[in-house]
């Protein structure tokens, strides 16, 4: 039996018991869930394994990698910048970043961009750690990056190369042109007490890092048919735009767990489901913390806009709705009530905003299995009580 630590108020004692049967029956590992309503912590969960070789507990204060639900709070900082009058989301990016008006790219609208429907899933030349490391040198590639088709026609999952777009954008607009981790860093997680990083620091300990463990034949099995095959084809669009130049492994140090002072912010952000569910629940409520402007949160509520061709992605082979930089709850991607919005990570991990009944979610583990409807995060969604 594995202890389960934290809390479950009134109501969600099934949340509980689900989070505790993840381990019983869903061959968990390590997890920590964490539930706002109204503004209020209602569930903070966390138990078993941190580090399988070693045995080492999951603690309150463990830290693990959230893949792409990294990208939900990498798009809250372009909210922010929204709310602040540096952005307009209907604009087109080269009015704020000129050089990105190259190869066929000067109509492509921040919209568009934060969509997936730019096209630039993928790099045409070599992209390594240290041009990830250098912002300077990787804005160049990035204005310099062909769209594979015509912007706004087709959608495909932008998976490492979105976030990368959007800290360029963030830096031309905003007055102190600061990365979108030190944004991030310093506009949201201090305001708000956030264990979280886009971009981890030297000073966090390896001790408070959960250490991935990851069976990519049962992540394969967990996918659609279409998708799986895809995954292992080299020439497809989802290899080319996860798994290579970069690929998802840039964050990832086997000395130190995960990269250091590497900003990968469609997926290389590190933290806790409580600072994460803390953050929507800002975004879920008003958004009064981070003076966010009731124009902005409805923007992010509404609709998402497809391209010319519908919501089918090139990419992930399936229809998924994305707009402003998060997923969207819809009719292939179930979470929360109309007007979520959120983002899922490779494994199994899902946070998100649901407006409509003031709620905030976070889940996280370090056992990789699923990358869509992860069976331990269904159970989990499914106990929240109406």
């Amino acid at each position: 039996m594995t202890t389960i630590h934290g809390s479950a108020g009134p109501g969600f004692e099934a949340v509980r018991e689900a989070f505790s049967e993840n381990f019983r029956r869903r061959h968990e590992l390590g997890a920590a869930c964490c539930i706002y309503r109204h503004g209020e912590k209602v569930v903070d969960l966390w138990g078993g394994i941190r580090n399988k070789a070693t045995g080492e507990p999951w603690e309150e204060d463990t830290m693990v990698l959230a893949h792409s639900a990294t990208k939900g709070l990498a798009a809250m900082t372009l909210a922010l910048a929204h709310s602040r009058d540096w952005l307009d989301y209907d604009e087109r990016v080269c009015t704020y970043w000129p050089e990105f008006a190259q190869q066929g790219k000067e109509m492509v609208t921040v919209r568009q961009l934060l969509a997936h429907q730019a096209g630039l899933f993928a790099f045409g030349e070599p992209v390594d750690k240290t041009i990830v490391a250098d912002l300077d040198r990787l804005a160049v590639v990035l204005a310099r990056q062909k769209p594979e088709w015509e912007p706004g026609s087709r959608q495909a999952y932008h998976a490492i190369t979105l976030g990368f777009y959007e800290g360029e954008l963030l830096r031309r607009v905003d007055p102190q042109h600061r990365s979108l981790g030190q944004f991030f860093q310093d506009e949201i997680a201090s305001l708000l007490g956030l264990d979280f990083y886009i971009g981890l620091p030297e000073s966090i300990p390896d001790a408070r890092l959960a250490v991935l463990d990851t069976n990519l034949f049962t992540m394969l099995r967990g996918m659609p048919v279409a998708l799986m095959l895809a995954s292992m084809n080299p020439r497809s669009n989802i290899f080319r735009a996860l798994m290579v130049n970069p690929g998802d492994r840039v964050y990832i140090d086997e000395a130190r767990v995960y990269a250091r002072n590497l900003e990968v912010p469609s997926g290389g952000g590190v933290g806790t489901a409580r600072a994460m569910a803390r953050a929507y629940s800002v975004f879920a409520t008003g958004g009064r913390e981070l003076g966010l402007r009731p124009e902005t949160l409805e923007a992010l509520r509404a609709p998402a806009v497809p391209p010319a061709n519908g919501f089918y992605d090139e990419a992930l082979k399936g229809e998924v709705e994305f707009s402003l930089g998060f997923m969207k709850n819809c009719p292939n991607w179930r979470f929360g009530h109309e007007g979520a919005y959120g983002s899922p990570g490779a494994g199994g991990a899902l946070a998100y905003a649901d407006p409509a009944a003031g709620l905030a979610y976070a889940y996280v583990t370090n056992r990789m299995r699923s990358v869509l409807d992860d069976p331990r995060d269904l159970a989990l969604r499914a106990a929240i009580p109406e």
